[in-house]
């Protein structure tokens, strides 16, 4: 059960417009926003360089897989 339609996020920013006023609300967007770029940074920190450079050679689900010897068809 979560947000499945932007009139849900228009509310909350309606609400916290009326709770935080119009002084307060950006500064504590930029503050999440901050938050959770350093959240993210510390995740990838955790990972191993092999791991990293893994995740940044994932197989694209849509290309179609062939052996290395086979001969160039063209796409399918």
């Amino acid at each position: 059960m979560g947000i499945e339609n932007p009139v849900h996020l228009l509310f909350i920013g309606v609400v916290a417009l009326l709770v935080l006023g119009p002084k307060r609300l950006p500064g504590l967007a930029r503050a999440l926003g901050h938050g959770i770029r350093e959240f993210r940074e510390a995740i990838g920190q955790g990972e191993s360089p092999a791991e990293r450079q893994e995740r940044s050679q994932a197989v694209d689900p849509a290309e179609p897989v062939r052996s290395p010897d086979a001969p160039d068809r063209g796409p399918l």
